[in-house]
């Protein structure tokens, strides 16, 4: 009699069948009852607002509604194409964005990988702590911070360059440093919770590996560059391609608290024109064409890289 091993292959050499296990049905129901509220919130919060993508083919007026308003097809996407002040908003967004890309995005990377160097477990968690604590700040009492560090008259900065005998620095009015203290404000506040994610993918490296480089003599830097940062590879690439369909769009809280007339040629962008467009000056058909724009071309930039990533490493979102 013919009889068959554990791993499913009979004696003879041949492989042997398994039933697929059913999974019950009350079971299955229970899964979707669980699943239910967040593609819910999904479909009402996500997919219902897209009706309004429709206002942007028009010239809408509130009181005659999206149904009666006059259709005028893409009349708003052609102006803002051929908008000066369009193109102006767009160079600063995506200015700001590589800079956030090449610092706000490696620093966490660079953070997470210098704090898994200390080798006391305590002080390890109060320098991840105390890293988090920005991230709760609004950006207004951020900016708040900021302007008082920087100021001429009675900043620590200042106080500081003062002490080496230099003249203050108007620092939040001046424009080829203003990007620089933008982007410098997002570091300090988001660093710490961006490593959040690096912190646990290090933790879930195997010990071993680690174990097996000391024994053939490699030091800690070594251990860094061949074993955690190659571990942190799949999730950096990750990261990275969801930041990179972000890259046509930036935060309206951090510009539009920390910029002001004088700096506004380098700092306005789009998400504080189309505040200035549609809500002061009630152009909605225009800021709704921005805006489809605006996803259109992130849309398409995500599954680009997405492919080129698929392509060079192996590794994609899908």
């Amino acid at each position: 009699m013919m009889q068959t091993s554990a791993a499913g292959v009979s004696d003879a050499g041949r492989p042997v069948k398994r039933k697929k296990r059913r999974i019950d049905p009350k079971t299955q129901f229970a899964l979707y009852l669980l699943i239910a509220p967040v593609l819910l919130l999904i479909f009402v919060f996500n997919y219902i607002p897209m009706y309004g993508i429709l206002i942007s083919f028009q010239d809408f007026s509130p009181f005659k509604g999206v149904l009666g308003s006059k259709w005028v097809g893409f009349k708003h996407i052609a102006y803002f194409l051929n908008d000066e002040t369009f193109w102006k908003v767009m160079r600063n967004t995506l200015i700001l964005n590589f800079y956030d890309l090449v610092f706000g995005f490696t620093a966490p990377i660079v953070f997470a990988l210098l704090a898994n160097e200390f080798m006391h477990k305590g002080i390890k968690r109060v320098i991840q702590t105390i890293s988090y604590l920005p991230h709760f700040l609004s950006w207004v009492v951020v900016s708040g911070v900021f302007y008082q560090m920087l100021s001429p008259t009675d900043g620590i900065v200042n106080a500081l360059l003062g002490l080496l005998n230099i003249d203050p620095v108007y620092f939040m009015v001046d424009k080829d440093l203003f990007r620089g203290i933008v982007v410098s404000s997002g570091v300090w506040k988001e660093v710490g919770w961006s490593a959040i994610l690096y912190f646990a993918v290090i933790a879930g490296i195997d010990s071993s590996q680690y174990e097996a480089a000391m024994i053939d003599g490699a030091g800690r830097i070594r251990q860094m560059w061949h074993i955690t940062l190659p571990g942190m590879v799949p999730m950096i690439i990750l990261l990275l391609l969801l930041r990179l369909s972000s890259i046509f769009a930036i935060g309206f809280e951090r510009l539009f608290v920390m910029q002001n007339p004088l700096v506004l040629d380098v700092s306005d962008v789009i998400s504080t024109y189309v505040y200035r467009a549609g809500l002061l000056q009630a152009q909605y058909s225009l800021t709704t064409a921005i805006g489809f724009v605006q996803s259109v071309l992130g849309f398409l930039l995500l599954i680009t890289a997405n492919k080129l990533s698929k392509k060079l490493v192996g590794m994609g979102l899908y």
